[in-house]
């Protein structure tokens, strides 16, 4: 016994009396493939986009905390050059279907105009709204409204749903 703990003594590794915090040296989370490096900014948006019919998280630094109005304008914008160089498309891009988005206690309601209909992949259109507002720690839901009144739109499923819709409801196209 005196032999195994003179062993564990002389091994270098030093010892504190009280805990310290360890800094991690890598960002845990979903890995997407090779990065490239992180653009400067404070802060990190999170956008779902389209590869190969799922949905996709790209992570975007920013200089401040977007509200949830110019998450969805950096969504319908679409991708960047380099996001698409990798593969990645969005069902939202160029569309005007889009209002604008209040919060409400924690519910990010969705505008959406009368007259100008989402693609043919519209449930991917749905859930990149929903996953891109969902990521946010302000949003536990999102809903759709046109013109004052409570849309139903497309779960991941393709069930039609007027219900407060989160992730999970897109859970099967999310890429893994």
């Amino acid at each position: 016994m005196p032999v195994a703990v003179l062993a564990l003594h002389g091994c270098g590794v030093p010892t504190d009396r009280d805990p310290r915090p360890i800094e991690p040296s890598v960002t845990i989370g979903s890995y997407e493939g090779p990065m490239a490096p992180a653009s400067p900014g404070a802060v990190t948006e999170r956008l779902f986009m389209v590869r190969d019919n799922q949905l996709v998280a790209v992570d975007r630094r920013v200089s401040a905390v977007p509200s949830p109005q110019r998450v969805l304008e950096d969504l319908v914008t679409g991708p960047t050059a380099q996001e698409r160089g990798s593969g990645l498309d969005s069902a939202l891009a160029g569309t005007s279907y889009i209002t604008g988005v209040q919060l409400h206690s924690g519910t990010a309601i969705v505008g959406l105009a009368v007259d100008n209909p989402i693609r043919n992949d519209e449930t991917l259109a749905y859930g990149q709204i929903v996953c891109t507002l969902a990521a946010r720690a302000d949003i536990v839901g999102v809903q759709f409204a046109q013109a004052g009144r409570t849309m139903e739109v497309p779960r991941g499923d393709g069930a039609l749903t007027s219900e407060l819709l989160t992730a999970a409801d897109y859970g099967s196209l999310i890429a893994q």
